[in-house]
């Protein structure tokens, strides 16, 4: 894709920091072949119920991630310079968003079924409150750390700017 397509739902002035997209996990079907693969119980520690499983469920897993691919339902979470989105489609349609300064915390929380899969839930709270939701996200205390980052650096810009204002203002 160009880079217009890329960009078609965001802002002026907004920019592409990441894309990651949510994994199997991120369903419920994904969790149930998650909780299966985590099963210890066998001879040892390397012939067990979960690896003979993980074998089983290889056409589930498929069809799962082939369903995700589907034009209407394929999503992403995009990480601008500005804010945090979802978007829906082959198209790109943003579906949900929020802003970088709407949030003051990032919680990991992983599901049954998610921890196999190297999965999350990425929380954003404000005041404690959940405010946004993101499901399903590969290697969440990796996204969640570059949203921090993101986060910190608009609002030292943010700060720059209105120093540079007062300044300006005398």
């Amino acid at each position: 894709m160009t880079e217009p397509a890329l960009s078609s739902s965001l802002k002026p002035g907004e920019r592409l920091s990441k894309v990651v997209w949510p994994t199997i996990g991120a369903t419920q079907c994904g969790c149930f072949v998650g909780r299966l693969c985590a099963v210890r119980q066998g001879l040892g520690t390397f012939f067990t119920l979960g690896k003979l499983f993980a074998i089983g469920t290889i056409p589930v897993s498929l069809g799962v991630f082939a369903w995700q691919l589907m034009p209407g339902v394929i999503r992403r979470y995009c990480l601008t310079n500005r804010r945090i989105l979802v978007q829906k489609g082959l198209s790109r349609v943003e579906e949900r968003s929020i802003a970088l300064d709407e949030f003051d915390r990032i919680e990991i929380q992983v599901l049954p079924g998610q921890e196999w899969l190297r999965t999350g839930e990425m929380l954003f709270l404000r005041d404690g409150r959940e405010v946004f939701r993101l499901s399903g996200v590969p290697r969440p205390e990796t996204f969640r750390e570059v949203c921090l980052k993101q986060k910190s650096t608009l609002s030292a810009a943010a700060q720059v700017l209105h120093q540079q204002s007062v300044v300006a203002a005398r």
